[in-house]
């Protein structure tokens, strides 16, 4: 078990957002890798705009491969390691995504032969390009891709679970050809978790790639039903860590709690401290946990338009780079932390059927014994129900009492 929790931030540049990359400034870049630094960051997590990057199917701009490298070195001159995101994808609400895969040339992202190629080769050579940087830890394939594979998405690419299954080895292989042994993964958001008829799922998640991800927003519905000091909200995070671990193939994998923020109005600006301080105490009592990377480093720009208004707040530290108090709290727990969490013996059982999926979401018949166990102080995790009775399975991951939601719920 590690003796500490990697903590780091998703980084979204004080300067332009991420169109910073059309007019890349390395040091308005180093400034604000200095105010990362200063809250006890140890990593942060960067975001190349994939239609900045490769705006047509067979050009890959060397000049932003270039940038991108600088970024990476400026960081680890700071002892910030970096996790680079590919396939961006969707970003804050914005959709980013080359022409040479929509309108006219409308072909899609999970099928096409030759968007595929595309993709494979533009994410080979931004790996290859970082292969044995320092500081560099590996490839995210891209920010919650699954949002583009089906609904509430006006315009989804739609793909089945095995043509999903494919993208993603074919998409971590890639990454894996130009930077062999790093730590390649791919991320998506709590709909693989909670959605019925999403084609990512939860196995899918928990199985490929070096680690699981796993992005907690309260906003899903957890906060509007249960309120911002709640169990629910205040333990989100704690609860997609280890409802991931009952898909798992391996006892103890890691898992990155990659994405956390405080949302508001939900999270007013007044609570963002307390909601800060909850979460990360929560996520920490947590076994297998290997970081923490809260959403984002720096507020959106009020120049900026058309954001949802949440997005403008949810840096912890300011436009002009100034800590919140949230920093505060983000900084204690990054220097100060201590990570021996007890094994967490009540298991949960969740149905393993991915169309299921939706006892785990908000008002979920899972959920909410989850939360009820917690509120009881049980620390529970779950297990997928065809494991329930292997006692190999359980006594390698410590469980030693099994329930289940009727149990738990029962009056």
């Amino acid at each position: 078990m590690p003796s500490a929790v990697r903590f780091g931030v998703n980084y979204t540049p004080s300067e332009g957002w991420f169109h910073h990359w059309l007019d890349f400034d390395l040091d308005s870049v180093r400034a604000d890798l200095d105010s990362v630094a200063a809250l006890g960051a140890d990593h942060v997590r960067v975001f190349p705009l994939w239609p900045y990057f490769q705006p047509n199917r067979t050009l890959i701009r060397p000049r932003a491969v270039e940038d991108l490298v600088r970024l990476v070195d400026a960081a680890a001159e700071r002892g910030l390691d970096v996790n680079v995101d590919g396939l961006q994808g969707h970003l804050s609400s914005f959709d980013y995504l080359p022409a040479w895969t929509r309108t006219w040339h409308r072909r899609n992202l999970f099928t096409d032969p030759e968007v595929l190629d595309g993709q494979a080769a533009y994410l080979r050579t931004l790996a290859a390009a970082l292969a044995g940087r320092p500081g560099f830890l590996g490839m995210t394939l891209g920010n919650e891709v699954n949002q583009f594979s089906t609904g509430p998405h006006p315009d989804p690419d739609r793909a089945t679970t095995e043509q999903i299954d494919a993208w993603l080895t074919r998409m971590l292989a890639a990454c894996e050809e130009g930077a062999p042994g790093a730590l390649h993964l791919h991320a998506e958001y709590d709909a693989t978790w909670y959605q019925d008829d999403m084609p990512f799922t939860p196995a899918q998640a928990a199985r490929h790639g070096a680690m699981t991800a796993v992005h907690s927003w309260v906003f899903d519905g957890t906060a509007q039903r249960h309120g911002r000091t709640s169990v629910p909200t205040e333990h989100h995070g704690a609860y997609l860590i280890e409802l991931s671990k009952a898909w798992a193939e391996e006892a103890h994998r890691p898992v990155w709690l990659q994405e956390v923020g405080a949302p508001a109005p939900l999270i007013p600006a007044a609570h963002a401290a307390a909601f800060t301080e909850a979460t990360i105490t929560a996520a920490l009592d947590c076994p297998d946990l290997w970081g923490i990377t809260w959403w984002c480093s720096h507020d959106v720009s009020r120049d900026l338009a058309d954001f949802p208004e949440l997005e403008y707040g949810l840096g912890l530290l300011t436009n002009g780079r100034r800590p919140k108090p949230s920093a505060e709290v983000f900084a204690r727990a990054a220097r100060a932390h201590t990570y021996a969490p007890k094994p967490r013996t009540t298991a949960l059982v969740v149905p393993a059927d991915p169309a299921a999926r939706s006892h785990c979401a908000p008002g979920g018949v899972v959920f909410e014994a989850f939360f009820r166990l917690t509120a009881d102080g049980a620390r529970p995790t779950t297990v997928l129900d065809g494991r329930a009775e292997d006692a190999a399975h359980l006594a390698a991951r410590g469980i030693t009492e099994v329930v289940t939601p009727d149990e738990v719920l029962a009056p």
